[in-house]
């Protein structure tokens, strides 16, 4: 599973990131974490407020920072 946290480097994005981490662990899943801050490739997902969060190529939250306990039912689904 690859996931990417879409963003400029922004608070927000930095607190995704880490809830996502809590999230895959607390599922007990590895999976690859990567950031992207380039704009063009941001905005080629659809996303037009950061930040946001695609995994394996899926845009599954964009705009806010969600709990981890939210990331952790958006990933449940797509590791099972």
């Amino acid at each position: 599973m690859i996931i990417k946290v879409l963003g400029p480097g922004c608070a927000n994005c930095v607190n995704l990131e880490r809830v996502t981490r809590e999230a895959l662990e607390q599922l007990g899943v590895e999976a690859t974490v990567e950031k992207v801050t380039d704009f063009p490739t941001i905005v080629g997902y659809g996303v037009m407020s950061t930040p946001g969060l695609v995994v394996d190529e899926q845009l599954v939250l964009s705009g806010r920072v969600p709990t981890a306990a939210h990331v952790r039912e958006i990933l449940e689904p797509l590791v099972r």
